[in-house]
């Protein structure tokens, strides 16, 4: 009970200092089918027909863009929104937590809104939760998600909003945690695959979103509720059904239309597909099937620096253009092919014995003096201090040498004292028993 109250408290404390997001004015211009960006690459292979109006084909590892089209284009998510809605929860809920739906969740139980006909005052498990919210698409769990996990419905929206942004979804804001129509609610392509992309980095999350049927236990208003997927991909019985398919998310709204989010993988290579407004779903099924084929047929892994990276096939390293990057302290290597991003490997530091060696290399080149000072020449200021550096680790390394060798013949020469007073003491010990031995 405490810890409950500790809880409410810190997120009544979350709702006053964290301000709302600001709420982008957007206008979503839909009805024209976009044009494929990443057909205009040379060398890249030949996209697919589609009819999707904007969609959107990632690598789930590094996420690089493999079919880019109007991927940055607005569009409304309907109950896609739920991929971030099942990460938010996952990651700041425990699935035993105990949700009692309220008038937040209960006002959504009508004909025109997915539920499943949760009572004010009815309890279930969180992980129970998860599973209809997907799913089932229930909305009234959504927002008793929301509620619960939040503190309040507002609450829960903010860290969706906060977490797209961490996320670097630059162009999505949410309005609430189900995706009913809202102008202020709305993302695009690109950003839904990158909340799935984080999202299949849970374990949690993977399950949730991959399962294909689910049982609700009796609850204390309820007998047991039996749900089966909607998602023609990962159903088996379908004649949409893809081998592979790891889980995804429909949705859809008149404004809307279709939309759908997918992973699949195959051979260790996972990708993402996001198909956004078409008449039917399973418009958007044939469309992700073909992009899912389309990676899997004319891509390849490629090891790069210890990372794989997907690259059209018969693309090697030697084909590759690098570019460095300084982030966080460290420096990586980002990697492209004919101008698309394919990946990027961190940049390992040096080793001790590497260092030594560019240490004596440049005292020859720059002309070290007696001092250890470094002698500026002509190569520049910047790589002058990228050589002092080194030479300073260098010196710092040889003194905590020559400290390590001090210490050890301290210790040996207090061993020996020790040793010489030990024996001096024996030899009076045996003097005195033979003294009195004789007496």
């Amino acid at each position: 009970m405490i810890k409950k109250l500790w809880r409410a408290a810190a997120l009544g404390l979350a709702c006053v200092l964290i301000p709302s997001a600001t709420v982008q004015a957007v206008t979503v211009n839909f009805g024209t089918a976009a044009a494929v960006a990443t057909d205009s690459i040379q060398g890249w292979p030949a996209a697919p027909a589609t009819v999707s109006e904007t969609a959107v084909l990632i690598d789930a590892d590094t996420g690089a863009v493999l079919y880019d089209k109007g991927m940055d284009e607005y569009r409304y998510p309907a109950s896609t929104t739920k991929i971030m809605t099942l990460l938010v929860a996952v990651e700041n809920a425990s699935p035993r937590d105990t949700v009692t739906f309220t008038e937040t969740g209960v006002r959504d139980v009508n004909w025109d809104s997915s539920n499943i006909g949760m009572k004010l005052g009815e309890t279930m498990t969180m992980k129970d939760c998860w599973y209809a919210a997907i799913i089932e698409s229930a909305n009234e769990v959504c927002a008793q998600i929301a509620e619960t996990v939040g503190g309040s419905e507002a609450n829960f929206i903010n860290m969706m909003n906060e977490k797209a942004k961490a996320l670097g979804c630059t162009r999505t804001h949410f309005a609430n945690a189900g995706g009913l129509p809202d102008a202020n609610h709305y993302t695009t392509a690109h950003d839904l695959a990158k909340i799935m992309r984080a999202g299949l980095q849970n374990a949690r999350f993977r399950k949730v979103i991959g399962a294909v049927s689910y049982t609700i236990p009796a609850t204390n208003m309820s007998e047991a509720r039996r749900m089966h997927t909607h998602m023609p991909l990962i159903a088996q019985e379908s004649n949409l059904y893809y081998e592979g398919c790891i889980g995804g998310k429909t949705g859809s709204t008149q404004d809307a239309g279709h939309t759908l989010v997918a992973a699949a993988e195959r051979n260790g290579r996972t990708y993402i597909a996001v198909t956004m407004r078409t008449s039917d779903l399973g418009q958007n099924c044939t469309d992700t099937t073909a992009l899912f084929d389309y990676a899997f047929n004319n891509f390849d892994s490629i090891d790069v620096n210890g990372v794989k990276m997907t690259v059209p096939k018969g693309v090697t390293v030697n084909d590759l253009t690098t570019q460095t990057m300084e982030k966080g302290g460290n420096t990586f290597n980002q990697y492209y092919y004919n101008g698309q991003f394919v990946g990027y490997a961190k940049v390992q530091a040096p080793a001790p014995t590497e260092a030594a060696a560019a240490e004596e290399n440049t005292t020859a080149a720059s002309g070290e003096n007696q001092t250890g000072e470094t002698v500026q020449t002509s190569a520049g200021g910047e790589n002058s201090q990228s050589v002092q550096d080194v030479t300073e680790t260098g010196e710092n390394a040889r003194t905590a040498s020559e400290e390590e060798t001090e210490g050890l013949s301290s210790t040996a020469k207090r061993l020996l004292i020790v040793g010489g007073v030990m024996g001096v003491l024996l030899i009076v010990l045996l003097i005195a028993l033979y003294i009195k031995n004789d007496y």
